[in-house]
């Protein structure tokens, strides 16, 4: 008689239950999810440990969330052992029950007539779409429109036919062209030939187009210089170099360079990363009317921060937290995790947390993949952490494009470190365990503060919104201020040794160190010393400091622009003790790893955003509509 299949004692890691089961809390694309499987079948999956607590209040739950029967509560009932509930909490439960009842309803209707809604949503989009390009005032803006027409029919049509049938062609390009070259070069050569064709992209891509005055060859020279500098130094102080994966560091710094390439050189890379910025400055309007109600409309247009950039903030985690509970954050997300997952060969955790965290940020996107937290390996936690410090949250973007920053420049950055962060990690803290996520994207649901419905998840984003605004408050004035009394105590000191003007402080120590690391990144020689000050305030405080100050520095177009790349993310101090906090609270038993690699991790995540100022010094040419003016 065979012998049965070891079942994971675990249901939410259980791969029969991933992302299958019914929520009622969920939309009709929750069933959609990909969860995708890489051809290891040879990798036998390590059985997580069984977490007892969350098995009896499972079992718990079960025993006491079925219907009581109103009319059989009686004496044989208490016999029996049955809860009997006050007439208020049989109340509650009566209108519990019948507001599930109407929404099966209200979703029992949709799937009747899903096909004729999706139909009228394609007539739609389709006659939007056609308006504009047989319009001559609008069809020099095709672009955008025709990107976001496409994506909705291939949505619409995906909701009925399956994806692999829509992939077909491009399937077939694939592995009838492209894999069998792959397979026709020899293993031994796979690699080299990979990093020769990367390097020759790069320096083709570099050096081909005309000079301009702010980007001459000799400063695209010195940012290349920059990035081999950023990777031998990561790569002599890794944990252990023999075993590093060179094909996720060779792909992501590719596409960290065709990410730049595609924004910086292009006119369509520019419109449609515009037009997302656009996006995101429409919420500061939208927020700015709710401060004119709450206040009035002279204080609503007044350039305070705490006016301008915090309502902006607690709107736009509302506005995300109804997106998520709609399911479109973690469609976005298992999208992007399954692109650089497939082509970076990372685990399914590191590859979702990593797409996630430009969303979402650096704590939340952890959460996303909560159960598997306690059975992370240390490189996995290594990567989240480097990950969460390599780039910025989507709130605290619209804070800085409310500042005045290049939008641009900020989103773009944000999705050049992802595939950074991967690289840079791996080329750090390589992989010498047996991951659980290996092979596979799933993104868990979690149980825990579930919104009923849209609305619940807006009120509960706003809420959340208020407490991170108030969090963003406390930590820059307790920060600037912790700052202010280490620069008097230095001042004191300074003022013994003659160095009055300007005193001494942290900031100058530190911006004289990355000094250098200023040149490397292909910044003007006479701005060496304001980006390299800017560099330390950003470690030392935080990033809405250091580019408060930019915003006040006349710095050159190249120089400004390279700030902005080289200063957009949570790479400081600060930083290190909510990413501690944040996984610690998450995984109890783990919190001496996550403490062990959190220094790494930040200074890998330092690293990475700056190799993604030094490749936008590489590729950027004519800079002038990149102004903040421009934005």
């Amino acid at each position: 008689m065979p012998t049965p299949l070891k079942r994971n004692p675990d249901p939410v890691l259980e791969a029969s239950h991933e992302h299958r089961h019914e929520h009622l809390h969920h939309g009709a694309h929750s069933d959609n999810v990909d969860i995708v499987y890489a051809h290891d079948d040879h990798i036998e999956r390590p059985v997580s440990p069984l977490d007892e607590a969350s098995a009896q209040r499972r079992s718990f739950v079960e025993e006491h969330t079925y219907p009581v029967d109103m009319k059989h509560n009686d004496s044989a009932d208490l016999e029996k052992g049955m809860h009997i509930t006050s007439s208020n909490e049989l109340s509650v439960r009566e209108a519990d029950m019948s507001s599930k009842k109407s929404k099966w309803k209200l979703r029992t209707l949709f799937i009747k007539y899903r096909l004729y809604v999706h139909i009228f949503v394609w007539a739609f989009f389709t006659a939007w779409w056609i308006s504009i390009v047989a319009q001559d005032k609008w069809r020099h803006e095709w672009l955008v429109p025709t990107l976001i027409y496409i994506c909705i029919f291939i949505r619409m049509v995906t909701f009925h036919v399956k994806a692999s049938y829509v992939l077909y062609f491009p399937r077939i390009i694939w592995n009838w062209y492209l894999e069998n070259i792959h397979t026709r070069i020899p293993e031994v050569l796979r690699l080299p030939l990979g990093g020769l064709i990367t390097v020759a992209v790069i320096l083709i891509g570099t050096f081909c187009t005309p000079a301009t005055p702010q980007s001459t060859h000799a400063d695209r020279a010195i940012s290349f210089f920059g990035c081999v500098v950023a990777i031998f130094g990561l790569f002599i102080t890794s944990r252990n170099w023999r075993i590093i994966k060179w094909q996720t560091v060779i792909v992501g710094m590719l596409l960290q360079y065709l990410i730049a390439l595609f924004v910086l050189r292009t006119k369509a890379g520019y419109d449609i990363f515009n037009f997302i910025s656009t996006m995101a400055r429409y919420l500061l309007g939208f927020a700015e009317e709710g401060v004119a109600f709450v206040t009035n409309e002279e204080t609503a247009s007044l350039s305070m921060f705490f006016f301008s950039v915090l309502p902006a903030i607690m709107f736009f985690i509302a506005f995300v937290q109804m997106l998520y509970y709609w399911g479109f954050i973690q469609w976005i997300v298992v999208k992007f995790a399954y692109a650089f997952f497939w082509a970076m060969k990372v685990s399914g955790a590191e590859a979702v947390v990593a797409a996630a965290s430009p969303f979402i940020g650096q704590g939340e996107s952890a959460i996303l993949i909560r159960p598997f937290i306690p059975h992370l390996t240390r490189a996995e936690i290594h990567q989240i952490m480097c990950s969460g410090f390599a780039t910025i949250a989507g709130s605290v973007l619209v804070a800085y494009i409310g500042m005045g920053i290049n939008p641009q420049a900020l989103i773009s950055s944000c999705v050049m470190s992802i595939p950074a962060s991967l690289a840079t990690s791996k080329l750090r803290y390589p992989e010498t365990e047996e991951t659980l996520t290996a092979g596979r994207i799933v993104v868990p649901d979690d149980e825990e503060d579930q919104a009923v419905n849209a609305f619940h998840a807006f009120s509960n984003g706003a809420w959340m919104g208020l407490k991170i605004a108030g969090a963003i408050i406390a930590n820059m004035v307790c920060i600037i201020a912790i700052v202010a009394l280490i620069d008097a105590l230095l001042g004191y000191f300074g003022h013994f040794w003659n160095i009055n003007n300007p005193p001494l402080s942290l900031a100058m120590i530190l911006g004289y160190i990355l000094y250098p690391v200023a040149f490397l990144l292909g910044a003007p020689f006479d701005e060496l010393y304001p980006i390299a000050k800017l560099l330390a305030t950003k470690f030392i405080q935080n990033e809405f400091v250091a580019y408060a100050q930019l915003m006040t520095m006349e710095l050159s177009p190249r120089g400004t622009l390279l700030a902005t790349y080289a200063l957009c993310g949570f790479a400081n101090l600060g930083s290190v003790g909510n990413q501690i906090g944040v996984l610690s609270q998450i995984a109890p038993d783990r919190s001496g790893d996550i403490a062990t690699v959190a220094f790494s991790a930040l200074i890998t995540g330092y690293i990475s955003t700056l190799t993604s100022a030094a490749v936008a010094g590489m590729t950027m040419a004519d800079v002038s509509h990149f102004s903040a003016s421009a934005s």
